[in-house]
């Protein structure tokens, strides 16, 4: 009789459970983390990638000292930021680590300026063949953000629905996520002047 009770009980909650959207929910969690975790390899792609190309630029601009100093420092912001998993439940965390990244987009620009205004720099195979990497590093970057906000939109629809949201409510407690944002002022094109 014991074990017809708990196999009895067992059969009415798992069904309940598989219902009730707690491992979807799990699953779509850990779907935000990893997205968050590429977004994180293509900005180290790119942080590595920085010192070979402010070396190979300095090697042919003795000018625009300016420019790759800030690239450098630019760089040095974004290695000091600890990013994890917890990043993503703060704000704060990841609007200063998104301003650093700001940052560092901006530096690379003014660097792609530099190369524009000096044709034997383009000339020069090493710097074309970096300029190429940092180009698919950026363009990586950009798939990254998106992957993160489709996972983000998916996590955060999966625990505002029901039944979901009722078992988010009173066995997770997972707060919504923050998809990624772009910086101020970065839906106008940059100008350009030579």
């Amino acid at each position: 009789m014991r074990h017809f009770v708990l196999f009895l009980a067992l059969a009415l909650i798992v069904p309940a459970l598989t219902g009730c959207g707690y491992n979807t929910i799990q699953e779509n969690d850990e779907a935000v983390i990893a997205a968050w975790g590429d977004v994180e390899a293509a900005y180290q792609r790119r942080a590595d990638l920085i010192p070979n190309l402010v070396e190979t630029v300095k090697a042919y601009a003795a000018h625009e000292k300016d420019t790759l100093t800030a690239v450098t420092e630019a760089r040095s912001k974004v290695g000091q930021l600890n990013m994890g998993s917890d990043t993503l439940n703060n704000p704060e965390a990841m609007a200063n680590f998104q301003a650093a990244q700001g940052s560092m987009s901006s530096a690379l620009s003014k660097l792609m300026v530099v190369v524009e205004k000096y044709p034997d720099l383009k000339a020069n195979q090493n710097f074309r063949d970096l300029q190429h990497q940092l180009e698919g590093t950026e363009n990586r970057i950009n798939v990254a953000r998106v992957r993160y906000n489709k996972a983000v939109q998916i996590f955060n629809t999966s625990i505002r629905t029901f039944p979901n949201n009722l078992t988010n409510n009173f066995l997770l407690n997972l707060p919504r996520r923050e998809p990624f944002k772009a910086e101020e002022g970065a839906q106008h094109a940059p100008k350009v002047k030579f």
